[in-house]
């Protein structure tokens, strides 16, 4: 009987310390979601606002081309070059902008990026014929290249792996805010100051969406931090507990060295879905106000008010999907399913040409898609690179991927001077998205899709 009691007493604490333990981890994590808030709203707004303006000055050239094309003259052949050649400057710098980064700090060399792409961008009003309109593109490549990459090695160091998913979705969903925004932006900057002391509604749209891009540099470089250790609004004690859940991340098996990236076959696998998805998302992104006014919609405004519509459903699709993905620590499957959809969307388009209803479910399918696909993607390099190796290694993925944005705008242009219709492409284009979705599944070892709960 004493022998059962002392037993009983000694469950009894076992079970009080089990219940201790994990009252103290609930109360832990409580304090972590508090803390990590105060990050998010200190970072997250300020590169959702970058980013939308990246976004805005990389593809108003879409709507410019309403006004732009029959006053300068252009083929969708030209046309579809010049979007291209963006990615051709952003492809060649890419690289080596993410590694000055990471030695200048990222405060510093964000706030110069910005800058200059909104200076090069705001110059496109002064575009007269092809070699200043190809020149331009390039320029304002080679201007950008570094600031998505950078931001997302940014991002490792401030966050641990298990949040990075989430903090991911919510900067790669600025793509959403961009055709929301930007759709009815330029419909109404094309429409009412068409004209306006002489200048053509395209020259506005440049310079009006150029001018924020410098203003915002300058507030980058007032506002950022390069590391945790740096961050006057944190408290000591915060500092602390930030710099021990980033140490506590599961620690890549490799070294920091730039060498490094050339080592993983994984990281041409990444690239090659990288170029895949960049390919999905130009191919749409550059002709989607030309698609809707296939479908009978002539009136600018009426066009930027429709592209909204895919953007809209895309957001809402992006933060539950990279939700779910960072709460059942999954990323294979949300991943491969994106692809899909994509690859879907694109087939829906191709099987209803001319027809809005099914053209919009298509391109809603198709943003959706991409938009959740980003983020997921981009928590996989830093589980095989770290260090120097992971700035070069994230930059050198994003550079390889580009070259899909100088492939598809290109091929759309092309088959549709050549046939007179853009279908041939969309259906290439849903193929690509298959291919994706092979590798995503079978090219990218298990290890590398694990997160630490």
């Amino acid at each position: 009987h004493a022998l059962c009691n002392t037993l009983k007493t000694i469950t009894n604490r076992c079970t009080m310390t089990a219940e201790t333990l994990s009252a103290a981890q609930s109360r832990g994590e409580l304090l972590d979601d508090v803390l990590y808030r105060k990050v998010n709203w200190r970072i997250i707004p300020l590169f959702i606002i970058c980013f939308l303006f990246a976004y805005l000055d990389r593809v108003n050239i879409s709507f410019a081309k309403l006004q732009m094309q029959s006053d300068l003259g252009f083929s969708d052949t030209v046309y579809g070059l010049g979007a291209s050649l963006f990615f051709v400057g952003y492809f060649l710098f890419e690289v080596p902008s993410n590694i000055l980064l990471h030695k200048v700090g990222a405060r510093v060399w964000i706030a110069r990026i910005m800058v200059s792409w909104g200076i090069a961008s705001a110059c496109m009003m002064f575009v007269s014929d092809e070699f200043w309109f190809y020149t331009l593109r390039f320029l304002i490549g080679v201007m950008e290249a570094g600031f998505v990459p950078g931001v997302l090695y940014y991002f490792t160091q401030w966050y641990p792996g298990n949040r990075r998913g989430r903090v991911n979705a919510y900067f790669k969903s600025s793509i959403c805010l961009c055709g929301i925004v930007g759709g009815p932006l330029a419909g109404f900057i094309l429409g009412h100051f068409d004209g306006l002391y002489g200048i053509a509604g395209w020259k506005w749209l440049f310079l009006l969406e150029g001018l924020p891009s410098i203003v915002l540099g300058v507030v980058v470089l007032w506002l950022l931090s390069d590391k945790i250790e740096d961050a006057s609004w944190l408290t000591a004690d915060e500092k602390r507990v930030l710099l021990e859940r980033i140490a506590s991340d599961p620690k890549p098996d490799s070294s920091s060295r730039f060498s490094d990236i050339w080592k993983h076959p994984v990281t041409y696998v990444m690239s090659a879905i990288y170029l895949c998805l960049v390919m999905a998302l130009t191919g749409l992104l550059f002709w989607m106000p030309q698609l809707i006014k296939s479908a009978g919609v002539a009136d600018t405004f009426d066009i930027g008010l429709l592209t909204m519509i895919p953007y809209l459903i895309a957001a809402v699709g992006n933060l539950l999907i990279g939700s779910s993905s960072d709460k059942r620590g999954e990323r294979r499957w949300h991943m491969a399913g994106c692809a899909s959809l994509t690859a879907g969307g694109y087939l829906l388009c191709a099987w209803f040409p001319g027809q809005l209803l099914p053209l919009m479910a298509g391109m809603s399918m198709i943003l959706t898609g991409i938009i959740a696909w980003m983020p997921i993607f981009w928590t996989i390099p830093p589980r095989f690179l770290t260090g120097l190796a992971a700035a070069a290694g994230i930059a050198l993925i994003n550079s390889l991927g580009q070259l899909g944005g100088i492939i598809a705008p290109f091929m759309v242009g092309r088959i549709k001077d050549l046939t007179g219709s853009a279908t041939p492409a969309l259906y290439m284009l849903s193929a690509v998205c298959v291919m994706a979705t092979v590798l995503v599944i079978w090219g990218i070892p298990a290890r590398y899709y694990q997160v630490k709960q």
